[in-house]
Formats: C-alpha cells, sequence, structure tokens
C-alpha cells in the first residue's frame, strides 16, 4: 500500500472537559457529571487520528514549559510518533481548552486558549521546511498564530505540495491565500462565516463551495455531522451520506474526519474515496469518549467499514 508523508501544522491544547445532562444558559450553574483532562488541540487530533489510521505522519506544534506540556510529551511518546517538531515556549503556557458536552444530546460548547501554541516564530516554521520538502500532504487549521500559517502555506505552495487546510476555527480568509490551497474542510458553520451564507442542506453547501472554488480554492470538502459530507471538485460534487452510529460525544469528531481524510490522500485514494474514509474514522470517534484518545485505529476502521 501507498503511504505519502503527512506533516500536520497546527493547535496543542490540553482539553479539559466536563459532561451534563445539560449545557448551563448564562447565569445558571450546572452540577456536572463527570470531568476528564487529556491532550487535545485539532492540529493534535488530526495528526493522532492519522497517525492512528496509519498514516506517516509529523505533527508540528508547540506547548508551554509546564505540567501540561509534560501531558503532550508523554502522550506522543505513547503513541510512538516524534516529538521532534513539537516546540517548547520557556514564557506561553500550553494552551487549554474547556469543553462542556451535554451527555443527553452528545452536543458540546468549547472556548480554547491557544497559549503557546499561538507563538510559533518564524525561526521555527524555518526549522520545517526539510520536513516540508519531504512531505505529499501538508495539512493545517486556522488554531495557531496566522503568520505562522501563512509562511507555511507559502513555503509549501512554493514546492508544489498538496495543502489541506481545516479552516477552524472560522475566519474571513484573503482569496491571496486561498487561492493556494488544494482542499479546503469546513464544517457547515464554517463554510456559512466564510462565505457569509447559511449552510444547512446540500444545495446550500454547493452554493458556499461554489463561491470558495470561486476564489480560488482548488477542491471543497464540506462536513455536515449526521447530514454526511458533501464534496465538490471541478468536474464533480457528490453528497456522501454519513455512517450511523450511537454517538456518545462528538467533540473531535471534524478532526478524526481529518485525520482519516488525509490519511486516503496519502495511500492514493480520490477525494471521494478520502471523504468515506473520513467519515468512518469520524462515525467511530463519536462513540467513545474524549478527543485524541478516542480516535480509532486502522484495524477498527477497515473492520468497520467491512462490517
Amino acid at each position: 500500500m501507498k503511504k505519502g508523508k503527512i506533516v500536520v501544522f497546527g493547535s496543542f491544547v490540553v482539553d479539559l472537559t466536563s459532561w451534563a445532562k445539560h449545557l448551563p444558559v448564562p447565569g445558571e450553574t450546572v452540577k456536572g457529571s463527570v470531568f476528564k483532562m487529556g491532550p487535545g488541540g485539532k492540529g493534535s487530533n488530526q495528526g493522532v487520528a492519522a497517525s492512528r489510521a496509519g498514516a506517516d505522519v509529523t505533527l508540528v506544534t508547540k506547548v508551554g514549559n509546564d505540567v501540561f506540556g509534560k501531558i503532550a510529551l508523554d502522550f506522543y511518546q505513547n503513541e510512538h510518533m516524534t516529538t521532534d517538531f513539537v516546540f517548547l515556549d520557556a514564557e506561553k503556557e500550553t494552551g487549554t481548552a474547556l469543553i462542556m458536552v451535554d451527555e443527553t444530546v452528545g452536543q458540546n460548547q468549547i472556548l480554547v486558549v491557544s497559549g503557546a501554541c499561538d507563538n510559533i516564530t518564524p525561526a521555527e516554521v524555518q526549522r520545517t521546511h526539510q520536513l516540508i520538502d519531504e512531505a505529499d500532504i501538508v495539512l493545517l487549521q486556522l488554531e495557531v498564530n496566522m503568520d505562522a500559517i501563512e509562511q507555511v502555506i507559502d513555503y509549501a505552495h512554493a514546492k508544489g505540495k498538496q495543502i489541506v487546510l481545516n479552516t477552524a476555527p472560522a475566519r474571513k480568509l484573503p482569496e491571496s491565500l486561498l487561492k493556494k490551497l488544494d482542499i479546503v474542510t469546513p464544517n457547515e458553520i464554517e463554510a456559512g462565516i466564510l462565505t457569509d451564507t447559511k449552510v444547512e442542506t446540500a444545495e446550500d453547501a454547493e452554493k458556499a463551495a461554489q463561491i470558495l472554488m470561486n476564489s480560488g480554492v482548488k477542491n471543497v470538502v464540506v462536513t455536515m455531522g449526521k447530514h454526511g459530507v458533501f464534496v465538490m471538485t471541478p468536474d464533480r460534487k457528490e453528497m456522501i451520506p454519513s455512517m450511523p452510529v450511537k454517538a456518545i460525544d462528538t467533540t473531535g469528531a471534524g478532526d478524526a474526519f481529518n485525520g482519516g481524510f488525509v490519511t486516503a490522500l496519502a495511500e492514493g485514494k480520490d477525494i471521494f474515496e478520502a471523504a468515506r474514509f473520513g467519515n468512518a474514522v469520524g462515525a467511530l470517534s463519536v462513540t467513545k469518549i474524549g478527543t485524541a484518545p478516542a480516535m480509532p485505529h486502522r484495524s477498527d476502521i477497515d473492520r468497520f467499514l467491512n462490517a
């Protein structure tokens, strides 16, 4: 099986997660049922998802010189992932994500403080150049400092690498950047923010995808939760249905999809096949509690797809 190299450039934060029968409204105190602390952050989650799915992946991120930073390093070592490009910040603290999960419906609310991973320097980006030179795919998100993201995209584009941007957390992006992207993978909310539209149906997703492609993006993949994934290329479009499972915790489902998606691309699958594989990874991830720890391993993914 072909296995191309993937670089994931993004965030690490420690997830501080609480579960309750319903989420509080402003001014309300709710008694929770469970609290867990563990590794998270979109970049880290996607890197772990890709690694467990069988990819040859290197994660580039930054943590503080603190207890939470040690959680990151220990976790990656247990996952047999290299920490050569986990940079250390002597001043800023490791990022955190405060997550509240409604255990009745499985939905969540998240507040992210990026900390050290919002302070990746030009010198640290330059240290990744050889890594990018050897990669086939570069996967990024928008949780680290934007100047570093732009520098990585500029370098990867100049080197002819396939660039996949998960546009989360959503923010408006200039056309000059969008034109350098091979694939963007927003969810329906993010697609709406990027295009000033409301995305609820496949038809809405197609309109948003067309706007993004008119801005220069080559291919668009809109994840739509239980409705599936809408994929649009210059010559084809398809709504790929979701895979039904009993959802326990949807936190990190998008990250699982992205990690699985780029794994399949690196194995030579086309964008539609890759989206189906990503769907399976995302579906399995929501059947367990947590983000990175809930990412499925390749044997489980293959068994699920062949069931």
